[in-house]
């Protein structure tokens, strides 16, 4: 696979960790370096492992993880989602102990926003390529784009306060909605061919 491919289907990828953290960047007060590194550094990470893990699971785990990866991505969407509408409407003090940039909240982020990396890892070892260099290209531009796009929801925060993080925990439930109905649509598809 060329350079052209390869950053494609990194850029792809990176999508969804992007409209994420515009989303969680709406919800936390980015105030110092770690604050900024910790989000973009765990999707990058998680974006570079999905491939490699799916790469060397191959087909012995592939086909049970298909029929139910869009579905884990929807609850753990949905539910950071909810939590940052939730939090919208909690005092400010409250609302820095629910940041979900920090603890398990990130964790379950950075899993739905990688998982289908995981498919693409496994597609790649069927076709015989190498994982390590798309994996890595895929880890760095997730990372970067993960990064602006907290910036830039940052910004968006503070400029109209409670309102972009209502909107930023819709923008996450939809994802996880768009993820299952993707996947539901694919399914009929192929029914509809036998």
């Amino acid at each position: 696979m060329g350079f052209i491919e390869t950053l494609l289907l990194s850029l792809g990828l990176a999508l969804d960790a992007f409209a994420v953290s515009l989303s969680v960047g709406t919800s936390i007060k980015t105030r110092t370096w770690r604050d900024l590194f910790r989000l973009p550094f765990h999707f990058g990470l998680f974006q570079f492992l999905m491939p490699v893990i799916g790469w060397y699971l191959g087909s012995t785990v592939e086909p049970f993880i298909a029929e139910i990866d869009h579905w884990i991505a929807l609850i753990l969407l949905v539910a950071i989602g909810t939590r940052m509408i939730k939090s919208s409407f909690l005092e400010r003090e409250e609302t820095q102990k629910s940041d979900p940039s920090r603890g398990m909240a990130l964790i379950m982020l950075s899993f739905a926003t990688s998982i289908d990396a995981l498919a693409v890892g496994f597609s790649l070892a069927l076709l015989g390529y190498n994982i390590w260099y798309p994996s890595i290209l895929i880890g760095i531009i997730t990372a970067i784009l993960s990064l602006l796009g907290l910036l830039a929801g940052s910004r968006l925060g503070n400029k109209f306060g409670r309102t972009v993080e209502v909107i930023g925990g819709i923008i996450l439930i939809i994802i996880g909605l768009k993820i299952a109905l993707n996947h539901e649509s694919a399914l009929r598809g192929m029914f509809q061919l036998y």
